[in-house]
């Protein structure tokens, strides 16, 4: 879901990896210990939450979290929970990052100190405030200055408690003066519509000659200001809980009687900053953002073109896409947005097919195909992840989720065993646990994804074709694949897979880790397999297995995913489980007199069906066909004065459901669009209200069945298991080449070294490999072209918003520090260019 801009898609993504926290503060007991868990939030807003790390003072939790974030924020942050005996949880401290500083910290490791958590530092919303000074003569001709300050609305004030009741005191405070006024309180909403006005006198009835407002005397206006306190309404009797200030001196009205402007609300000024922050410890963070803007499909011809010919290019190392992976510092740059890309235009298998035929011609030892990290393997790594994450939960989410829960002991390291385990019993176990999973592997294969299957047989034909006296070549140039990179890593890391939800607890870690070293080497086929194991103790376990047994099923199950045409007839007919979990949903009223309250559901989408029931794995209360989705939109939140709801149409009625955050309701609207794209009977027009007391809120019609008043929002139909933007990844490609637009040029400088000097390679070109000189010139012309026109839309597109954009509008309210940056670097850049 995009921020639309006049043509232009702006995507927010990040990408968390959350390692570990260290000396948090112990525990006022006897125990000292903590249970602790971490949130992620955008603003206050949480959006992912680790599991608990019980007893531990510097909890380890090694989780990673992704997700597209549907709407604009100033802080990302991070906060460090502890849960005692009677399951209360309370604050030990926070880690919160302003979106403009994201980018410091890009993709490696920082330690951040915690931070104490009070009313005065968690703010966030916004204000709308219009300010007017105007003259008022008295009867008698004197002379005085009226402010009239009208307090218009706030946008996203926070829900402290479950609850916002917000209302505002507005003062006009300067050193001997302070006169505060109150607005009414609004019940129930986080974007409150005041519209309220005060009056305050700014100077004094005075007997001295009219002045005009442009006249006020300096020290009548210097020492003024109006200052905005929001507050949540609380029935507690500690209080009414602080939400946020906004101050604005007097001095905005000297170059104009009026000001009319959007202000982000502030932290309170007297905040606790005298407490030591290294009293709470640190929190060890990876974080990624990204920020994509995507113009129109038409501007990414050229590059596209360029890059979607790679296959047929002669050598493929003068290919667009080819050069890009060259370029890159890391492979995997360059791998995800080629892969992605490739999927959504149907051409990945002659991609990968060249590019691996490109790479065989270069290896000289059957033993080491595809071994290191080429462009090659990180590309079939991207596109296995893509195409096979269904195929991996279905034929792994059983037997993991069997294993996590048994919790029986299968240390077979003797320096590690227990006293109270036995060896033997421990083998068996993990044994069975082995067995479990290979053949859930190896009877997999009629399910394996047809895309795997012809980037498989072209593998293999390659293979035996360049080490044609191998006999075994054409499965291990396979296996290296499906097994170590493919189902090993997953049975390793689950959650990195979402087989489970959070990273599983040390016993079971090590149990998977047992398990995902024998399962890599029965699925590996080398000549010694004892001998490949590097501790004495696998190579003992592994002796349980017989290898001729093994090793048949091991290649049948390889020749049956990389035979050339396979089809799964059934894939189609069965269902395919996109997204389940449990939301908040308001009773359909299909019962006459039935009351309409909510209830928390677990809600299951599959392709043929979203259903939704009491618990997971009870049977569904009720279910909707995905050919009756009419249309799959947001509701208003004044609809029942509640965050993250949206709407499912139906013919007969629309089911409202709430999500639990902003990030999970984007996502659950998006599948379920993508999914019902293709129904021939979707709206064009909806009710984005309810329909309350006899009317729709948003139009007013009575009758529940009028047509609705607002144009859908559904994009384009989209691969439901793939879900890939073209233009968004080319728009990426983009930014890749023009972040190493001095590598490009360096290449051409190795291309014109090479065409004219045939003796040793210089040692600064060495790192590019260039089979056809002249070829790989030529298309390095043409990228750099593509990326120079790419970049002149781009700085047209900001030259045009730094015109039109007002700092104090909605979109940037003044205090939005990242929009104050970009002025100033519009600035500069204005001045250089004269």
């Amino acid at each position: 879901m995009a921020v639309e801009e006049e043509g232009l898609r702006v995507f927010q993504s990040v990408r968390i990896k959350i390692g570990e926290a260290k000396n948090l503060p112990s525990y006022p007991g006897p125990n000292k210990m903590r249970d602790c868990y971490c949130t992620v939030n955008l603003d206050q807003e949480e959006v992912f939450r680790t599991k608990i790390v019980e007893k531990s003072l510097c909890p380890f939790y090694g989780e990673d979290f992704y997700c597209e974030i549907p709407r604009s924020f100033r802080y990302l942050s991070f906060y460090i929970f502890d849960r005692d005996v009677f399951r209360r949880d309370s604050i030990i401290g926070k880690v919160a990052i302003q979106k403009e500083d994201l980018q410091k910290y890009h993709n490696r490791d920082t330690w951040f100190q915690l931070q104490h958590v009070d009313a005065d530092s968690e703010v966030q919303g916004k204000v709308h405030l219009d300010l007017r000074l105007s003259e008022v003569i008295t009867d008698t001709g004197i002379v005085c200055h009226k402010l009239a300050a009208r307090i218009i609305e706030c946008q996203g004030l926070p829900i402290v408690n479950g609850q916002c009741d917000p209302y505002a005191t507005v003062t006009l405070a300067g050193p001997l003066r302070s006169e505060a006024k109150k607005t009414k309180v609004k019940r129930k909403t986080t974007n409150p519509q005041f519209d309220e006005v005060f009056y305050f006198e700014v100077t004094r009835p005075s007997s001295y000659s009219r002045k005009s407002h442009f006249d006020i005397e300096e020290e009548d206006v210097d020492k003024l200001e109006i200052r905005v306190d929001l507050w949540n309404a609380s029935n507690l009797k500690f209080g009414d809980e602080f939400l946020g200030e906004l101050r604005v001196p007097l001095t905005v009205l000297r170059a104009s009687s009026c000001y009319d402007a959007w202000y982000f609300l502030q932290p309170r000024d007297n905040g606790s900053r005298s407490l030591k922050q290294d009293e709470l410890g640190s929190l060890r963070l990876n974080v990624v953002y990204t920020e994509d803007h995507v113009f129109s499909s038409q501007y990414y011809s050229p590059l596209r073109d360029l890059l979607l010919k790679s296959a047929d290019v002669e050598p493929v190392s003068a290919s667009a896409a080819h050069i890009l992976g060259e370029v890159c510092r890391e492979k995997q740059e360059a791998a995800v947005p080629l892969v992605r890309l490739f999927l959504h235009c149907g051409r990945i298998v002659p991609f990968l097919s060249s590019i691996a035929n490109a790479e065989l011609k270069r290896t000289q030892d059957p033993n080491t195909i595809f071994r290191g990290n080429s462009l090659t393997s990180k590309c079939i790594d991207e596109t296995m992840k893509l195409a096979g994450m269904h195929y991996l939960h279905v034929t792994l989410k059983p037997v993991i989720e069997e294993i996590c829960q048994s919790h029986r002991s299968c240390e077979i390291d003797p320096v590690k065993l227990r006293d109270s385990d036995s060896l033997d019993n421990n083998m068996e176990t993990l044994r069975q646990h082995v067995d479990r999973v290979f053949t859930a592997i190896t009877t997999s294969g009629v399910s394996c994804p047809t895309v795997m299957c012809d980037i498989f047989f072209c593998l293999r034909e390659a293979a035996a074709k360049r080490f044609q006296d191998d006999p075994d070549v054409r499965y291990t140039a396979v296996s290296g694949f499906i097994f170590l990179r493919f189902f090993a890593p997953a049975i390793l890391s689950p959650n990195l897979f979402h087989l489970t939800p959070h990273h599983t607890d040390p016993q079971t870690s090590r149990t998977l880790t047992l398990i995902s070293k024998t399962i890599q080497t029965l699925g590996s086929l080398s000549k010694s397999k004892s001998a490949s194991f590097k501790e004495s103790y696998m190579a003992s376990f592994y002796e349980f297995f017989n290898e001729q047994k093994y090793g048949d099923a091991v290649k049948n199950f390889l020749d049956l995913i990389s035979s050339s045409g396979r089809r799964d007839p059934k894939s189609v007919e069965q269902p395919i489980l996109l997204k389940e979990g449990f939301m908040i949903k308001r009773a359909q009223g299909r019962k006459r007199f039935g009351m309409k309250n909510f209830k928390k559901r677990w809600f299951c989408l599959t392709n043929h069906e979203f259903t939704y029931r009491k618990c997971r794995g009870d049977q569904p209360l009720y279910s909707i066909p995905i050919e009756n989705i009419l249309a799959v939109e947001k509701l208003e939140e004044e609809s029942f004065k509640m965050k993250n709801m949206f709407q499912v149409v139906q013919p007969e009625r629309a089911l409202y459901i709430q999500a639990n955050n902003c990030v999970e309701a984007r996502d659950w609207i998006d599948v379920l669009t993508k999914v019902s794209q293709c129904n021939q009977r979707r709206l064009t027009f909806y009710h984005p209200s309810a329909h309350l007391n006899g009317h729709w809120l948003c139009c007013r019609a009575t009758s529940d069945t009028a047509p609705g008043c607002s144009p859908c929002t559904g994009g384009l139909p989209a691969n439901i298991q793939l879900d890939i933007d073209g233009d968004r990844e080319t728009e990426r490609i983009y930014s890749l080449f023009s972040c190493y637009l001095g590598r490009l040029e360096k290449m051409q400088e190795a291309c014109g070294s090479r065409s004219v000097y045939d003796g040793p390679e210089q040692e600064e070109y060495s790192a590019f490999v260039i089979d056809d000189p002249q070829e790989t010139y030529k298309t390095l012309r043409q990228v750099i072209a593509a990326v120079g026109t790419l970049e002149q839309e781009h700085a047209q597109y900001r030259r045009d918003k730094f015109k039109k954009t007002k700092y104090g509008s909605q979109e940037h309210p003044i205090g939005d520090k990242s929009f104050q940056n970009y002025i100033q670097q519009q600035s500069e850049s204005s001045t250089h260019s004269i």
